[in-house]
């Protein structure tokens, strides 16, 4: 008989210890599954220009040329006016207004409403674009920390009346770039302009 209840007790523990291992995998299974369920179903991988060394790096992590890239790009469409200042300039905030910050947004629009007032824009047509031989370097880009960088943009600004030139400056324009992943839809770079970092400094007169 004691040999029976012995056999009886070893597969009562064998079936607990067997009920015990199920659990805990369950545990991991369940957890395994919350992980997946909020994993991101999109990463945004950011490669600097040039691969022709390779390019390695954690997917977080966003290159110097590619934030200047995006600098360069947003500020230059920012400030293409093709018709009127008056029209073009608060038209070409609003369509960008995903690339750039609340903050930076109501600058513009401030500042688009000033020069307004005092009739700056009117047909004033503008287009910026880089100054030769002073485009990216590493020294352009400061980075502040993974989420925030400091651009230096040497531009070109110039300025018509209809179609008579009004205006030419060789201007270093400082911006503030911060990672910005709230509408990947809208905005796929997950960057952002957050204005200026100092006033924009005048590099030379043009002739």
């Amino acid at each position: 008989m004691s040999r029976f209840r012995h056999a009886v007790k070893d597969r009562d523990q064998h079936i607990l210890t067997l009920r015990l291992a199920c659990a805990v995998l369950t545990f991991f299974l369940l957890i395994t599954c919350a992980g997946w369920m909020l994993a991101p179903s999109k990463l945004t991988v950011h490669n600097p220009p040039d691969l022709r060394s390779g390019s390695t790096r954690p997917w977080w992590e966003v290159p110097t040329p590619s934030v200047y890239a995006f600098a360069f790009y947003i500020f230059q469409q920012l400030n293409a006016w093709p018709k009127s200042g008056e029209v073009n300039y608060p038209a070409k905030i609003q369509a960008l207004s995903a690339y750039l910050t609340p903050t930076c947004q109501d600058f513009f629009y401030a500042d688009a409403k000033k020069r307004s007032q005092t009739g700056e824009l009117i047909d004033r047509v503008r287009v910026v674009y880089e100054i030769p031989g002073r485009g990216y370097q590493p020294k352009s880009v400061t980075v502040l920390d993974n989420d925030h960088w400091v651009v230096r943009l040497d531009l070109v600004a110039d300025e018509y009346f209809h179609s008579e030139p009004v205006k030419r400056a060789l201007v270093r324009y400082p911006l503030k770039v911060v990672r910005w992943d709230g509408d990947p839809e809208r905005n796929p770079f997950g960057l952002a302009l957050d204005c200026y970092d100092g006033i924009p400094q005048r590099l030379e007169a043009a002739n």
